[in-house]
């Protein structure tokens, strides 16, 4: 499904298994469904559902279904997919129940005008307050909210990462952070059972190229042959999860993650975006070169972490693919997706 490795596949079922079980026979409603998110949510789900026989039925949530699945074929004729075109601020409340929602709509790229912040804002904060409306009238067992960790602005930037009780006095410096610390605020004061995934960053298939990630700018480079370009003095200190460990995660907070709390999404093995940039030349062949826009470092430096304790202690969570192999299935993907 997506072209995404079947060993992948297998491994989120295995590790996920308990929390697999937990939706058995249930009725999801998925917004973002066609993004890097939900491609992953969606084939993990399509994998466990004919392995485990979960009897799962999944309402997908997309602006243009028909051209999605022109892309892809293979979601056509998914059993118990069914797919609805509208947007996420404006969707109507369905007269049907649902017994899960997984929010994960949201465009995280690179906004170029502040008309385009404005609709990007309303998006989400509309979108989430849909979202709740919907969970109610379908009275839902829980709403998985997916958040960022942007809403901690300035926090995020501690050495030791971001803790999820720094949400209460950190305020967000980008308008997109702003907009998700109105859309979980919003949760907050509803009624509604819901569970807070905050992300970070990501590396893995289906991550965009050509959008503003660092990561993705580097594997496209690398794919060109190089040089892998890095912005600024390269000492910016990022982690990366790969998107089977994030659907993993997402399933237990799904199924187990406490009432109404919110858990940080991501890695802690830190890396310079310098780095970063190394280990994705060296691994293809032959190894490119890579380029340091800047030498000097110019002011404080770029830090953007998460705290992962509350994850590890309450649900047990843990990372299996560390940063290299997530680099090298990210290229394996690449050269799958090329050879097609």
């Amino acid at each position: 499904m997506f072209g995404i490795a079947s060993h992948d596949l297998a491994e989120i079922r295995q590790r996920g298994a308990r929390d697999f079980e937990a939706l058995r026979g249930a009725k999801l409603f998925l917004t973002g469904g066609t993004g890097f998110f939900g491609k992953w949510l969606l084939a993990a789900f399509d994998h466990a559902d004919t392995e485990l026989k979960l009897d799962l039925r999944v309402t997908i949530l997309s602006r243009d279904p028909r051209r999605f699945l022109e892309q892809w074929p293979e979601a056509k004729t998914r059993r118990g997919w069914h797919w609805f075109e509208g947007e996420v601020a404006e969707v109507p409340i369905l007269l049907e129940r649902f017994d899960y929602i997984l929010h994960a709509a949201a465009d995280t790229t690179a906004i170029s005008t502040p008309a385009q912040e404005q609709l990007r804002t309303r998006a989400i904060v509309a979108g989430t307050e849909r979202m709740l409306q919907l969970a109610r009238q379908a009275r839902a067992k829980r709403l998985l909210h997916i958040s960022s960790g942007a809403v901690y602005g300035a926090r995020a930037g501690a050495s030791t990462g971001a803790r999820e009780d720094d949400f209460a006095d950190a305020t967000a410096v980008t308008p997109y952070g702003a907009a998700k610390r109105q859309a979980e605020e919003l949760c907050l004061r509803g009624d509604v059972d819901f569970v807070t995934a905050r992300a970070f960053a990501f590396l893995g298939p289906h991550l965009p190229l050509d959008a503003h990630y660092a990561a993705g700018n580097f594997i496209r480079d690398a794919r060109r042959g190089g040089p892998i370009e890095v912005r600024g003095d390269g000492t910016a200190l990022r982690s990366y999860l790969y998107p089977g460990d994030l659907v993993v995660w997402l399933l237990a907070l799904l199924a187990r993650g406490e009432r109404r709390r919110a858990y940080n999404v991501g890695s802690d093995e830190v890396v310079s975006t310098a780095e970063l940039a190394r280990a994705i030349a060296g691994e293809v062949e032959p190894p490119c070169e890579v380029i340091i826009q800047s030498i000097q470092p110019h002011g404080p430096q770029n830090i953007y972490l998460p705290n992962l304790a509350r994850a590890r202690d309450e649900l047990g969570l843990e990372i299996s693919v560390p940063l290299r192999e997530a680099i090298r299935r990210t290229l394996a993907f690449r050269l799958r997706w090329l050879s097609h």
